[in-house]
């Protein structure tokens, strides 16, 4: 994603980094939690498509606390007031003089903090997943020892902040530059030493501004108690608890939730969330004249060549890393996130499927797709379709932005002519994967 430009606001002796999003009717000022930094950000799409749902309904202010990120590093170990004046700066260049605050980790203390002291400036306050006081001695020798051995590596998110995303080498590699990113293992520990001083137990009687605090029960780098002290001490605040165990609010299955209570919150209505977005080559697979061969075998033998055929698909899938999204009828949908991939699966699914005696045809396409829970839909579903249904028994169709993604692949291609797929806008060109 293309990211805001990035602009340095003075706050003592020191320049810190803010980018704005958004022209909504009131400002969100946005201190994100932990080692999280801006840039990055908007390399990883939940994260930067967080940002964009947020800034649907408000103009954010994205910052990177001092220390961290684009921001200046420090010297000696600054007061939890000195790191609250960094939101005053921000504000006061971007020439805002009221905004709601949302606030997390060890942020939450530091939006909490500009909320008492500065009631008139503040709309509201949001604490997703945001600490009372210094973590544990343990835990921070924990991070300690992974600053020496571990950091770049991105194991931090499985390990703390979102053990959702084990076994997700992609999110791991999206973490990697948040911690590289963020600043060098020393940078961090001078962080450390900041946070070990945060005890924001005192002020929150004195918070007058609507709060918000979102905390999940299992949370691993936050204890939820924490979540629910806020609450408990902060008068009219409106608690909401979510279950899982991830510490970061663009994670996880509640992500959704996060972002819609959070608008709730600030504007007194809630948007229905639009379906996610993802680039699939989806794969339509038929079994071409199903009712004649299933007359001629009957039901019993059909049914058991039906669960043959099933089997040698989900096979094939599993080899070439293809997900089944669903059956259909006497086929399957299948989405990947390589069309190389998509295309190879296909010829194993016809090659195979053919000793069966079964003719299979097969038709590629690959577009945006709106992701609905575990379902696939959009334009791009539909052209994959209208091109399987155009295919012969045993034969591969494509589009040609199938074809033209695979170059260099050594996958040859017989051009078909240009057709009209019906329901779909405009002409293509199809063409036929050579076996």
């Amino acid at each position: 994603m293309d990211s805001p430009r990035t602009h340095y606001a003075k706050s003592g002796d020191l320049e810190i980094a803010y980018q704005v999003l958004g022209d909504g009717p009131f400002d969100l000022v946005v201190v994100p939690p932990g080692y999280s930094v801006m840039q990055p950000s908007w390399d990883w799409p939940a994260l930067g498509d967080f940002w964009r749902r947020l800034a649907r309904f408000s103009r954010v202010i994205l910052l990177d606390k001092r220390g961290t990120g684009l921001s200046d590093r420090v010297s000696g170990t600054p007061t939890l007031e000195e790191r609250m004046d960094d939101v005053r700066a921000v504000l006061d260049a971007v020439g805002s003089p009221r905004a709601a605050l949302l606030g997390g980790s060890e942020a939450g203390p530091i939006t909490t903090l500009f909320a008492a002291t500065y009631p008139e400036r503040v709309i509201a306050l949001v604490l997703v997943a945001a600490s009372v006081t210094a973590s544990s001695d343990e835990s921070e020798r924990q991070m300690f020892d992974y600053l020496d051995k571990y950091w770049g590596s991105g194991l931090s998110g499985e390990r703390w902040y979102a053990p959702s995303l084990a076994g997700d080498p992609q999110a791991r590699k999206f973490v990697g530059r948040f911690e590289t990113m963020s600043g060098s293992p020393n940078a961090m520990r001078q962080l450390l030493a900041m946070n070990k001083l945060i005890n924001v137990r005192p002020v929150l009687p004195a918070v007058s501004v609507p709060t918000l605090v979102i905390h999940c029960l299992g949370d691993r780098a936050v204890p939820v108690e924490d979540g629910r002290y806020y609450a408990e001490h902060i008068s009219g605040a409106k608690y909401v608890e979510l279950p899982g165990e991830d510490h970061w609010w663009w994670i996880g299955p509640d992500h959704d939730t996060i972002v819609q209570e959070i608008e709730e919150f600030l504007t007194g209505e809630r948007s229905e969330v639009e379906p996610d977005r993802v680039l699939k080559t989806i794969l339509f697979t038929d079994i071409t004249e199903s009712t004649q061969r299933a007359v001629e075998l009957g039901d019993r033998r059909w049914r058991e060549l039906l669960d043959q055929h099933d089997a040698t698909v989900r096979s094939a899938l599993a080899r070439f890393r293809g997900d089944e999204i669903k059956l259909t009828g006497d086929g399957f949908l299948a989405a990947f996130d390589g069309p190389a991939r998509a295309i190879r699966c296909a010829l194993v699914i016809t090659r195979d499927t053919g000793q069966l005696g079964l003719g299979v045809r097969a038709g590629l396409h690959t577009g945006e797709c709106e992701a609905r829970g575990d379902d696939l839909a959009g334009i791009a579903v539909h052209t994959g379709a209208r091109v399987a249904a155009l295919a012969d028994p045993g034969e591969i169709l494509v589009t040609s932005t199938v074809r033209d993604l695979v170059a260099g692949s050594n996958i040859d291609f017989t051009d078909r002519g240009v057709h009209t797929l019906k329901g779909v806008p405009g002409e293509w060109q199809i063409l036929a994967v050579n076996h």
